[in-house]
């Protein structure tokens, strides 16, 4: 497999809502939240990656995904630790981690630090922020 280099991505708001469904839009562009048990993937148990639904990037591994009890997807890591940045987030009156997309800044969740061993983090993702992408579906996810 190749080393993949991050490149920024850029769109105006008009490119984003074409090509976004208004429910993904709301919550990568808008920092939205779906509701707890409505979204994709918070049940999936399926083997492969979740990427960026903006820009495809790779960002968390059905390896690293448990059940939080939460009813959104969880995870305790990230597929590399530059695969997403943290942000402040001071929204609903408290103090949060915000998680986004490196590369295209969508808006994915936050992180806590009440996950399990062995980095006793959860990110707690959005499943509408996400593309699941099962294993083997691509060349370079061949085992």
């Amino acid at each position: 497999m190749t080393a993949e280099t991050s490149l920024k991505v850029e769109k105006s708001d008009s490119e984003w809502r074409e090509q976004l469904t208004p429910e993904q839009y709301r919550v990568t562009r808008k920092h939205g939240t779906e509701r707890a048990f409505t979204g994709p993937y918070w049940d999936n148990k399926a083997q492969g990656t979740y990427a960026c639904v903006c820009c495809g990037k790779p960002l968390f591994s059905s390896e690293t995904k448990y059940d939080s009890g939460t009813g959104w997807p969880s995870f305790y890591a990230p597929v590399a630790p530059e695969a997403v940045s943290e942000h402040r987030d001071r929204s609903l009156f408290m103090v949060r981690t915000e998680v986004r997309c490196a590369d295209c800044d969508a808006h994915l969740g936050h992180v806590f630090n009440d996950g399990p061993e062995p980095t006793g983090l959860r990110y707690c993702m959005n499943g509408t922020a996400l593309d699941f992408r099962p294993a083997g579906d691509r060349p370079d996810d061949a085992a």
